[in-house]
């Protein structure tokens, strides 16, 4: 990793508010994090998002409530995600908060469990229009992740993908396309990544797009996204129908309709269980 990755300025953020020894004191309850994570898969393997969220939503609460803070930041941190998907920033901004205030209060900004939630709290506030805010977010992650983490980890790659996006809002183009490459690069030493290398090479056209349309390096992208969504190893399930419905947009915006239309009645199939 090059220093410089984690070091450039953006606007300020305070680590210091959320590091120093963690939290070990047990809580007085502990909630099944596990049993209802693997619930929450099962209902967004058969496209139930909204059940999901409220179901989200009573688990995060009954933590808040019974004093189980490692739970209700493992809820907290997968509602990020949900609302992300839904699209409500309202929830997704006082969720970003939520987390905050429990990495703060708990002193987990250094560890790999918090950093990984600062991450999800940072690409939230890129989702929802805040993407200087995210930046030094993203750079704190970064300086955690080297610490612990193996350079190809493939935690990085997710890391990189979502700090590329935020560059590429605040118009820091170098940057954007500097991130997606180290995030592409981690992904192609990894087993069967199509999921994720295809959605990663949609958002680089997309970035290519907004400096000029004529690039050819859109058209690039955008056939190896296709194939890696046609790769043979990739499993057809939940997931995949999940990247379809955030590659599918991105065809239909350069005027590949026929891939489009093809995704998205893979999709359907998917979560109709045929």
């Amino acid at each position: 990793m090059d220093k410089k990755d984690y070091t450039e300025s953006c606007c300020p953020f305070d680590s210091s508010m959320y590091t120093g020894a963690p939290d070990s004191a047990p809580c007085p309850v502990s909630l099944p994090v596990r049993d209802v994570i693997g619930e929450l898969d099962r209902l967004y393997e058969h496209g139930r998002e909204a059940e999901a969220q409220s179901f989200l939503e009573g688990w995060q609460e009954k933590a808040a409530r019974e004093g189980d803070w490692r739970g209700e930041l493992s809820f907290t941190s997968e509602l990020l995600g949900q609302y992300r998907r839904s699209g409500n920033m309202d929830k997704g901004l006082a969720a970003v908060d939520r987390a905050l205030r429990l990495i703060r209060e708990h002193r987990m900004g250094q560890t790999l469990s918090g950093a990984t939630v600062l991450l999800n709290a940072a690409t939230t506030l890129k989702c929802f229009g805040r993407a200087a805010e995210s930046l030094p977010i993203f750079r704190h992650v970064s300086r955690v992740y080297a610490q612990k983490l193996d350079p190809m980890d493939y935690r990085f790659a997710g890391l990189y993908n979502n700090m590329a996006l935020s560059c590429a809002d605040v118009e820091d183009y170098e940057g954007a396309e500097r991130y997606f490459t180290l995030a592409l690069k981690i992904m192609e030493g990894c087993e069967a990544p199509g999921n994720d290398m295809a959605v990663s090479c949609c958002n680089m056209a997309e970035m290519y797009a907004k400096r000029d349309m004529e690039d050819e390096r859109i058209e690039q992208c955008m056939e190896r996204a296709w194939e890696l969504l046609n790769d043979e190893r990739l499993p057809r399930d939940g997931y995949h129908a999940f990247t379809i419905s955030k590659c599918a947009p991105t065809f239909d915006y350069f005027g590949y309709f026929l891939y489009a239309k093809e995704l998205r009645e893979r999709a359907e199939k998917i979560y109709a269980g045929t």
